[in-house]
């Protein structure tokens, strides 16, 4: 059955046919239509079933607050659960499906939980699912999780695109109805770069619907106004336009989303699916209008009730009759709006049931002319009908709900007054008021959103801000405009357009429906539609004691749902403030958190997908690598050789011949991922001293210092060397995967605790290549490519100076991390490759060979040199390592120092680091424990020891390990049992950590 009107549809484009099909079923539609217009004009009024009893439900709104009439969209890798219906626009060959039933939409076996319904209240499951704990596992926690949720998954595979765009301006408008339209063009025309947004495909919001027949902007109807000023602002080169741009939060210092569906509505084409704007601006203007509020009723919940303001929405923009006999009932007077409209599009309104004993005004009037039957202080006390409205008994509203007639109709057009929307307002700590007079919470002006300066960065403009008439709308949106462009510096200048419209009788606040009402399980009136909360669930939350607002929302679920309250959530609270004999102020709101309406997962991650998802660094010497056969492995977002195999030979056997040519001769390592971050300023030093145990103040320009970095409870986090640049100037080297993380430690103590000294750091790592040539014939190839002096007295051990290597500028640091005469070049990145060319090419005579990162390891093992991320697992302090002669005596403090002297951290019993030597030669397994006498409560075998790195060196033709042990440099020649995993044990004797060059003979050179 279709419900298309012959006339109205100022949306459609009636000549274009569209097919789509709901639950298999063929239907048609028009270009302009969403989908909920559609359905409806399908006849197709059922479009779900709630949550909790499975209740059938029908479309109640129009826009983004719907909570029913969501559905599975797409198929395959293109489907999308909980769409809404109402905000969906129609394309040619869309399909959907309903949700939440089962076998079927029209026969659902979960409607069965409306015969329990007296057993299900609010916070049933809290109740019930306590005791027998032993059937929790096997019934109720299947059962909860079989039960919970709308829809199902999306399935993998997503094959559209997304992206991440960056938008700066003076003044961003969240809203294009006529205030943010108004309020763009008044910073606009001032001379602010301004960006607009508008979450429908249309601009002019509610205007030209509510306005269109009497309503007039400066002797203009609405809507030629509305597209006057939209004409203007796109000729503008100041201003940005963007509809179907959702402002999804404001957050601090003036950030906000914009979420943006670019091709929902034209699947296929080459544009990307969805967009989120990052958008930095200086002052936001919030015009984004009011939602109409519910009434609370019996059997308000009955496909075919709806808010008024919807049933005009689709009657005027879609030509779409929700019912040909339309019962309108209302306590203010724009729900007159809807009954005169459709009565002129030659539809029935049987009566308007206006609670108000004093009626409506010039609009009440308008319709008695129009012949419309009007009864002043009356309300529904039930509707009939189950999967449909058949029509309404009424009452007196200040009755208890004796039914005094019956009135057949087929829809019911509800409308309890309208709510500003202050979502984004309140994201960033902006206060509310109650305005008693329209019974709202609108922006409190003094208590706008501010910035860390305590200026305001968010105003609210029209209707959001409580502005009722077209003329104060106007009037309050351009003034928010000017205000706006003001704080930016700018010079306002014009007027506010004139709006006419018909005046407006006070409205009464009524938020349940007869005013004496007693809902049980018998009578319901609902309050949230998806979750299935009653009147009755928030009156008993207030009887058991859940008198905060948050905990009664999260007792009952009120507002929980995809809808986040947007239409629930005002009425609830005042049931709450009634139940416990209290104003509504006193109860307050709930807290208001981004997005306003969901956002896609997949716009969240934009083009960080498949191979973007994590992108792969590269050192400037990545192509010879690779073009050297080398066998990568992930070192944070690195890629670094763990070895260069050459012919059948293996891993082991690649690492054996790196670690003996370097040893013997010469190796070259790409230390370029090592992380490099420049601390300069007057109090660098002082800085310093406080990020590192040691002291680095006396550090003399032109020398290197290895340093030991704690995090503020006195664990290891990093290590490195440092070398100082000049008097104000330190480069701190980091660990490959610790560049990001200590310059955020860095940041984080100098924006919150040091904020006042004067200390500018930067991450330079991708700047700067590195490349270590480590062995004994180091010094002489590097020779061979300068001029300068890096012998042995004009460049001692830990110092470094600025050279000229084959014509490329550089700083050569005289460190050793293999434990062998070593030499580190940082040369500009741009520069990396050809120094890596020219010292393969020098080093030829050599037999120079690139090693990877698993000779480097097995080396600084040889050496007893830690690495952080092996000997320290975020539990190790250094005292655990025997790295005592890193901690200054010379200074009072440093991150950690004071979490080192806690009982535990001094505890003689703790695990120190030793060497450990297998008595047969083997390998230790890694992460292996030693075992002691004895058993803990677990009936498990003590341990005494763990191991932290094991490696077999060729050097010295055996397995070498070190490990954490009991009182381990007391024990020194013990041996110690470790059990494998596949039986048997490993013997290992306690030794010296440096096996090698213990006196460091080769490294000073």
């Amino acid at each position: 059955m279709s419900t298309r009107l012959a006339k109205g549809g100022r949306l459609l484009d009636r000549g274009r046919r569209l097919e789509f099909t709901f639950n298999g079923k063929r239907m048609q539609g028009h270009a302009g239509d969403t989908l909920a217009s559609a359905l409806l004009a399908n006849g197709q009024t059922l479009v779900g079933r709630s949550f909790k009893y499975h209740r059938p439900r029908g479309i109640v709104a129009s826009g983004a607050e719907e909570p029913n009439a969501l559905v599975g969209l797409g198929q395959g890798a293109r489907f999308e659960p909980n769409q809404r219906a109402t905000t969906t626009e129609l394309f040619d060959g869309l399909t959907a499906i309903s949700q939440n039933h089962w076998p079927s939409l029209e026969n659902d076996i979960g409607a069965v939980n409306t015969w329990f319904a007296r057993f299900l209240p609010a916070g049933f499951y809290y109740k019930m699912f306590i005791h027998p704990r032993p059937l929790w596992k096997h019934v109720y926690e299947p059962f909860i999780r079989q039960s919970a949720g709308l829809g199902r998954a999306a399935n993998p595979g997503d094959p559209d695109r997304y992206e991440h765009f960056y938008y700066f301006c003076d003044v961003l408008v969240v809203g294009g109805g006529v205030a943010g339209l108004q309020a763009a063009l008044a910073a606009a025309e001032a001379g602010s770069k301004v960006m607009l947004i508008e979450q429908t495909a249309h601009w002019g919001g509610r205007a030209p619907v509510d306005y269109g027949d009497g309503g007039e902007v400066d002797g203009q109807p609405v809507a030629d106004w509305v597209d006057a000023t939209v004409a203007r602002l796109r000729d503008m080169p100041n201003v940005t336009l963007r509809n179907r741009c959702m402002g999804a939060g404001v957050y601090d210092h003036g950030y906000a989303l914009g979420y943006e569906q670019v091709a929902d509505h034209a699947p296929g084409s080459d544009a990307p699916r969805h967009r989120l704007w990052r958008i930095r601006a200086g002052q936001i203007v919030t015009a984004t209008g009011a939602i109409e509020r519910p009434l609370s009723f019996a059997g308000n919940d009955i496909p075919g009730v709806m808010l008024a303001s919807a049933v005009r929405d689709y009657a005027v923009d879609y030509g779409v009759s929700i019912g040909d006999r339309t019962v309108v009932v209302t306590n203010n007077d724009d729900a007159y709006r809807t009954a005169i409209t459709l009565r002129k599009l030659g539809l029935e309104i049987p009566a308007i049931l206006d609670a108000r004993q004093q009626g409506g005004g010039a609009l009440a009037e308008e319709a008695r002319a129009l012949g419309i039957r009007i009864e002043n202080g009356k309300g529904i006390a039930k509707v009939k009908g189950g999967r449909h409205v058949t029509g309404v008994a009424i009452c007196a509203q200040a009755g208890e709900g004796a039914a005094l007639e019956e009135i057949a109709c087929d829809a019911v057009a509800m409308s309890g007054g309208w709510s500003p929307v202050v979502h984004l307002w309140s994201h960033c700590g902006g206060k509310l008021i109650w305005d008693e007079a329209q019974a709202h919470f609108r922006p409190d002006p003094d208590n706008p959103p501010r910035g860390a300066q305590g200026e305001a960065f968010v105003i609210a403009a029209g209707v959001a801000n409580g502005a009722g008439d077209l003329a104060s709308v106007l009037a309050d949106a351009h003034e928010a405009g000017q205000a706006a462009a003001k704080a930016m510096g700018a010079k306002p200048k014009g007027k506010a357009p004139q709006g006419s419209e018909a005046p407006e009788a006070p409205m009464q606040p009524v938020w349940l429906m007869p005013q004496g009402a007693s809902y049980g399980h018998r009578m319901k009136a609902w309050l949230d539609y998806q979750n299935d909360v009653k009147v009755s669930d928030v009156q008993l939350a207030a009887r058991e004691g859940y008198e905060s607002v948050e905990h009664a929302k999260r007792y009952t679920t009120l507002g929980m749902a995809t809808d986040q309250g947007k239409l629930s959530n005002i009425n609830g609270l005042a049931i709450l403030s009634d139940a416990l004999g209290q104003a509504i102020p006193q109860t307050g709101t709930t807290t208001f958190r981004p997005p306003y309406t969901p956002i896609s997962l997949s716009s969240i991650a934009g083009e960080a997908t498949k191979g973007n998802f994590q992108p792969i660094r590269k050192t400037p010497m990545q192509g010879r690598h690779e073009a050297n056969g080398a066998d990568f492995e992930p070192v944070g977002q690195w890629r670094r050789p763990y070895c260069f195999p050459r012919g059948e030979a293996g891993r082991h056997e690649a690492v054996n011949r790196e670690i003996t040519q370097t040893r013997e001769s010469l190796g070259l390592l790409d230390a370029s991922t090592l992380g490099k971050l420049i601390v300069k300023g007057p109090d660098a030093g002082r800085f310093m001293d406080m990020l590192y145990t040691n002291m680095m103040s006396t550090l003399k320009p032109g020398r290197c210092r290895y340093g030991l970095m704690c995090n503020e409870n006195g664990f290891l986090m990093d290590d490195g060397v440092v070398a100082r640049l000049d008097e104000d100037t330190f480069l701190a080297h980091t660990t490959t995967g610790g560049a990001e993380s200590v310059h955020g430690h860095m940041e984080e103590w100098l924006q919150t605790e040091w904020w006042d000294w004067k200390v500018y750091t930067a991450n330079v790592t991708e700047q700067y290549a590195q490349v270590g040539v480590a062995g004994p014939n180091s010094r002489k190839v590097i020779e061979k490519l300068t001029d300068d002096d890096i012998g042995a007295e004009a460049l001692t051990f830990m110092g470094w100076k600025e050279i000229t290597v084959a014509g490329i500028p550089a700083r050569v640091f005289r460190i050793s991390f293999a434990g062998e005469l070593s030499f580190e070049l940082s040369v500009p990145a741009s520069h990396g490759r050809a120094l890596w060319d020219k010292l393969m090419e020098a080093g030829a005579e050599y037999g120079v060979m690139p090693y990877g990162t698993e000779a480097m390891h097995v080396m600084r093992a040889e050496k007893g040199f830690i690495m952080i991320g092996d000997e320290t697992d975020g539990t190790v302090i250094p005292q655990d390592l025997n790295m005592q002669w890193a901690i200054s005596k010379k200074k009072e403090d440093y991150i950690g120092k004071r979490a080192q002297e806690r009982s535990h951290m001094a505890d003689p019993d703790r695990w120190k680091l030793v060497g450990l030597e297998t008595l047969d030669g083997s390998v230790l397994p890694d992460g292996a424990y030693a075992t002691a006498d004895g058993h803990n409560a677990n009936g498990q075998r003590n341990v005494q020891g763990r191991v932290t790195s094991t490696y077999h060196s060729p050097t010295l033709g055996r397995g070498i390990a070190m490990g954490l042990v009991l009182h381990g440099p007391d024990r020194m020649g013990e041996v110690l049992e470790f059990p494998k995993v596949d039986g048997g044990i490993v013997k290992a004797k306690i030794v010296d950590q440096v096996f090698y060059d213990k006196d460091g003979e080769k490294q000073n050179g």
